[in-house]
């Protein structure tokens, strides 16, 4: 059976539309006009077999497939780029791969690297998002050096941090639950946490679900969520971060707390991942929490309120 390769700039451009989220930036960034990136990515699909871009949700998606193709292509791009370093007598600078979840895409992270490389200008990063599970199995696997992670379990791998998050019930203006009916769900889908401890606590309360829109992209489950699809699951300080309604008074069964870890691959010294699961744990620890939230619960528009 004959190999295929699939040529590095396939994969740059890949990378650039995701990461700009643009086709059109891509273009002006890749140097080439912006049907030229198209051609490229359909040319990418029809190497593969199968779609990398969800079509159906606004914007630049991944599917399921994608987000692995993504991260793996990652890690080709770093050790090609690494190879010609090394031939051109350079010293290859070490790459830190990084798996955040989708909803932490657009947190403080970004800032938090910047930050964090005016202390190590040497190393580079690779960030991928994708679900807790497939991140802390590629963690485990070596592929991934720092995972920022989300269980509804305690974790199995022990984290360098963690801490605990309240999940809420999010909602909107036009969410409409019918009391006799399923619960119409909005999520990530069955890898997501926060989907196992809605679908556990409605069974729990004899209540059955529906699940009407499931998406990779936060952007994408707070417009289905705004259109009054049905509601969606989160830790409550991402809600809020998001700028979602907290549904406090919800004719749903209460919801669990969560597990939130930054998690490193094992070495045999510490190393700048160590250093950057820190950094990491300084700021996300850090986010947004309605007034008095550890001794009672507020809402989003006291939030607002206090804030704004």
């Amino acid at each position: 059976m004959q190999m295929q390769n699939i040529p590095t700039d396939l994969l740059r451009t890949l990378i650039a539309v995701i990461d700009l989220r643009s086709f059109t930036k891509a273009a002006q960034m890749l140097g080439v006009t912006q049907p030229a990136v198209s051609a490229q990515i359909k040319r990418l699909q029809s190497l593969i077999g199968y779609e990398l871009l969800d079509k159906s949700a606004p914007g630049v998606s991944l599917t399921q497939r994608g987000l692995t193709v993504v991260a793996q292509a990652r890690r080709m791009l770093a050790i090609n780029d690494e190879i010609l370093q090394l031939s051109n007598g350079q010293s290859a600078m070490q790459t830190l791969r990084v798996g955040i979840p989708g909803d932490y895409s657009g947190s403080r992270i970004p800032a938090t690297l910047a930050r964090f490389r005016l202390r190590w200008p040497d190393v580079g990063f690779t960030v991928t998002s994708g679900t807790s599970d497939s991140m802390l199995r590629a963690l485990k696997q070596g592929d991934l050096d720092v995972v920022m992670a989300v269980t509804d379990t305690p974790p199995v791998t022990k984290p360098r941090h963690l801490w605990m998050r309240q999940a809420v019930w999010v909602r909107s203006d036009a969410t409409r639950i019918n009391p006799d009916g399923p619960v119409p769900l909005v999520s990530y889908g069955e890898d997501c946490a926060c989907q196992r401890v809605a679908v556990a606590a409605l069974s729990q309360a004899g209540r059955r679900c529906d699940y009407v829109f499931t998406s990779v992209s936060v952007t994408s489950l707070a417009a289905a969520v705004g259109a009054g699809f049905g509601v969606l699951v989160m830790p409550r300080g991402r809600a809020l971060k998001n700028n979602l309604y907290i549904w406090e008074d919800a004719p749903l069964p209460p919801l669990p707390q969560l597990f939130c870890g930054i998690y490193v691959r094992d070495a045999d010294t510490r190393t700048a991942a160590d250093e950057l699961a820190d950094y990491f744990d300084a700021d996300l620890r850090a986010e947004p929490q309605p007034p008095n939230w550890e001794t009672g619960p507020g809402t989003i528009s006291e939030f607002r309120a206090s804030n704004g």
